[in-house]
């Protein structure tokens, strides 16, 4: 796909994730000729797929909430299809190495009485926020000015309950309650649909999977735009001279009217700009550091928890593992377990040891059972060579009121997307494509502006 060039085209696009190639594919399907450019060897960006016993599993973003509309219409485009996330069953639940089945409700009933208050609380305060500019709220500042840790011990949250909040903050910022502002947690809750939505499967978040992975769907749509996808080829320039902007990689210098830069805010700071970006656009990369959430999956003979009424749905408070639910193909096998991973208790380890803790771990929770394992995989995102991070911004106290209005703001002739500038489903698949639109509208909209003038000009 790649060979050394010089060329111009409408608008370039920086990132083939789902919300480059959606913003490419909806300016190419207006008649403009676009350029993707992206820095790693394959396109997806953090949709990512690994292998186990034979089976193609997600390694990075995977599930579709009934509401992704976005996703769904791209799915049913490209003919992908979705199958259930597995559920029947009871789950495991391990605080303080203490494990219990029933899940969430075999914890004590103080503490579910406590959980229930506190879940309450935070969802009441959400209810107010403004979905497009939330540090307009008029207590913006206060809740954006502590931790989600720091909230929990003024509210006098429990243990048990604290454990829980800190198991629901890793999975979706990759960091633990101390780490991330209340503000950014009250965003995320609010554009997600609410803390029940968050953690449901059935009707919420975890509902479906895209039958195969999810790479099957950003790849197909790759696909589409064939040749104008150039992997391999990492941005180290963006220059705007007049009325026209420069894309430089290693590989290519490419001219055009506009682009549409869809890196993480954190990763946006690795291109060098001219003129440079305002100043508050650097602070922003600065304080929108992601997470580090990683992934591991286990392969047995077949799913043997299901036989003691088991759902393979398991949270803990474990160092490495905090998080397990069963993704087997089937019934009779091969059964595959995916375990979500702290990154501090699994990243600087090498791959024996990660699947040592991640073993002994799923013994602690399934029984003896769980430690014949027929295969393992693993994947790393806090030590991905090229982006590291989790799938969220772990955004610290203070930024989203002093920077989240940069967050997607035009410089020029740069535009931003990617999924942690969207209002709706902001750190989901369905985020990005939703940002990715949004985006290409924006530019189209001025691509036509300056046909028009060009037009009467002439």
């Amino acid at each position: 796909m790649n060979s050394a060039s010089t060329r111009s085209a409408d608008v370039v696009v920086v990132g083939a994730g789902l919300a480059g190639l959606t913003a490419a594919d909806q300016l190419t399907r207006a008649g403009y000729d676009v350029v993707v450019v992206e820095g790693r060897d394959r396109v997806g960006g953090r949709i990512r797929k690994a292998e186990i016993a034979g089976v193609s599993v997600d390694a990075g973003a995977t599930w579709v909430a009934p509401g992704h509309t976005a996703v769904r219409d791209l799915a049913s485009r490209l003919g992908c299809e979705f199958v259930p996330q597995f559920r029947p069953g009871k789950g495991v639940i391990s605080f303080g190495g203490r494990r219990k089945t029933d899940g969430i409700t075999a914890l004590a009933p103080w503490v579910m009485l406590d959980l229930w208050r506190i879940m309450s609380g935070l969802q009441k305060m959400v209810d107010g926020l403004p979905v497009s500019s939330p540090w307009e709220h008029p207590h913006a500042a206060r809740h954006d000015s502590m931790s989600l840790g720091e909230w929990l011990t003024a509210e006098h949250a429990l243990k048990d309950t604290r454990k829980f909040l800190n198991v629901f903050s890793l999975v979706h910022w990759g960091a633990p309650v101390g780490e991330v502002s209340l503000f950014n947690v009250m965003r995320y809750i609010k554009n997600l649909g609410g803390i029940e939505h968050m953690l449901a499967v059935e009707g919420g978040d975890q509902q479906d999977r895209v039958l195969g992975t999810t790479y099957t769907l950003v790849s197909r749509l790759a696909d589409t735009l064939g040749s104008r996808v150039l992997v391999d080829s990492p941005v180290e320039r963006i220059t705007t001279v007049g009325e026209r902007v420069t894309v430089e990689t290693g590989k290519h210098t490419i001219e055009a009217q506009y682009v549409i830069v869809t890196a993480s805010p954190a990763h946006r700071s690795t291109i060098e700009f001219t003129p440079a970006l305002p100043e508050r656009h650097y602070g922003l990369s600065r304080s929108w550091r992601l997470g580090a959430l990683s992934k591991a999956f286990v392969a047995y003979d077949r799913p043997f928890w299901r036989d003691e009424g088991l759902s393979g749905e398991g949270v803990s408070d474990d160092e490495t593992v905090f998080l397990t639910f069963d993704v087997s193909p089937a019934a009779d096998g091969p059964g595959i377990l995916m375990v979500f991973c702290d990154g501090r208790g699994f990243d600087a380890y090498d791959k024996d040891e990660r699947r040592r803790r991640v073993v002994r771990h799923l013994v602690h929770l399934y029984g003896e059972p769980a430690r014949h394992i027929i295969d393992y995989t693993d994947f790393s995102w806090g030590n991905d060579v090229f982006a590291p991070g989790g799938p969220n911004p772990a955004v610290g106290t203070k930024a989203w009121t002093t920077f989240g209005p940069f967050l997607r703001e035009p410089v020029g002739l740069v535009h931003w997307a990617g999924t942690e500038t969207a209002d709706e489903t902001s750190g989901t698949m369905n985020g990005a494509i939703l940002s990715g639109q949004r985006a290409a509208t924006e530019v189209a909209a001025r691509l036509a502006s300056t046909s028009h003038d060009l037009s009467v000009v002439g």
